[in-house]
């Protein structure tokens, strides 16, 4: 492998918002790495976002992970950052996808670079999500409402591995977690398991909700930029479940923010020392329900009606706060964006495009 500092990069999903948004975060930061992007377009407002990775100078290739041939003919790298999913804890069970296509793209596309890295002896970084974790314990969790957010309720006995500061890495990974979260677990047991069998690292972080200025923005994914552009084009917008009120609440965490930890895992590789495995979030202190987005929204771009809809929404949770102590302790890693930050970067965005929700969705 390459010096930590002249690596060779492949990021799958280049085109997507996360992908694209470390790509634009590595050429701001001056790293001397060599990237290549992987993409198969299909997303709507890829082709958006292949442009300006083409002005950045990438080296992109218009391509399948699925497919082998297009797998071939991808050049050797140093490292594999797997950014490609279909990021929606909906996917293959709302009726709008096949649960076959969620599980070739999120779990046969991770199969087929882990085959690339046990070819080749490249790194793998494998971006799953907080979306592994159980179900039936996070909706069952005894939560009170302040300052118009769910948190758990001070006098609950919570489950092992979930405390005041969130979901640790310890807690319940049992199915039911969605056939998306599914497909992500699984794609982390078999990232770990080829990197014992073929001697090549691995490292696997779960990350929370991730924001930020060009994201596609659906009410299934994306929520932050679809809520603020919503708000900012006066849509229709809508509190599901949980009586209506719009108290659940998500973290999170801008793509940029990875950076810097993937350089220190690059650099570490093979370091048993090191978990394979952790939660990488903004955490307790960027977790914020709907109802305060809400008011965010209405101080920036004026006061608009929420409709209430206490009918339940499928794998819809109260409370999903990400617990990072173990990347703090292990890798000195902070988020250095924060919520006002990344809320004022996509209103910003949304302000400057006001056709990115057709872009996000088109008909």
């Amino acid at each position: 492998m390459g010096e930590p500092e002249a690596m060779k990069i492949l990021i799958t999903g280049a085109c997507g918002f996360v992908g694209g948004s470390l790509i634009q975060a590595v050429k701001q930061a001056g790293l001397d790495w060599t990237l290549t992007g992987l993409d198969n377009l299909t997303r709507p407002g890829s082709e958006g976002n292949r442009a300006e990775l083409r002005r950045l100078g990438l080296r992109l290739y218009h391509g399948d992970l699925r497919c082998q041939s297009d797998v071939d003919a991808l050049p050797e790298v140093d490292w594999i950052v797997d950014c490609a999913a279909n990021p929606s804890v909906l996917a293959g069970a709302d009726g709008q996808t096949s649960s076959r296509q969620l599980m070739e793209h999120n779990l046969v596309g991770t199969l087929n670079m882990l085959e690339r890295c046990r070819h080749t002896g490249a790194g793998f970084v494998l971006l799953s999500t907080s979306r592994v974790y159980a179900i039936e314990p996070l909706a069952a969790l005894p939560v009170g409402v302040r300052a118009g957010a769910f948190q758990p309720a001070d006098t609950a006995t919570l489950p092992p591995g979930l405390s005041a500061e969130g979901i640790a890495e310890s807690f319940s990974t049992a199915a039911p977690i969605s056939l998306y979260g599914a497909s992500k677990l699984a794609s982390e047991a078999l990232a770990l398991e080829y990197g014992a069998t073929f001697d090549f690292p691995v490292w696997i972080n779960r990350c929370g909700v991730m924001a930020g200025a060009g994201q596609f923005g659906r009410p299934d994914q994306g929520i932050f930029a679809y809520w603020l552009n919503s708000h900012l084009r006066r849509k229709p917008l809508r509190y599901i479940g949980f009586d209506g009120l719009g108290h659940q609440v998500r973290d999170c965490l801008h793509p940029r923010d990875l950076v810097p930890l993937l350089k220190k895992q690059f650099a570490a590789a093979k370091d048993p020392a090191k978990p394979r495995l952790v939660n990488v979030a903004g955490g307790l202190r960027s977790a914020m329900s709907l109802r305060q987005l809400t008011a965010w929204c209405d101080d920036r771009f004026g006061p608009l009606a929420v409709a209430s809809d206490a009918r339940p929404r499928r794998f819809d949770l109260p409370w999903v706060v990400l617990d990072s102590h173990r990347a703090r302790e292990t890798w000195d890693w902070e988020p250095a964006t924060t919520t006002a930050g990344i809320l004022d970067e996509i209103a910003r965005h949304a302000e400057a495009h006001p056709e990115w929700l057709a872009v996000s969705a088109p008909d």
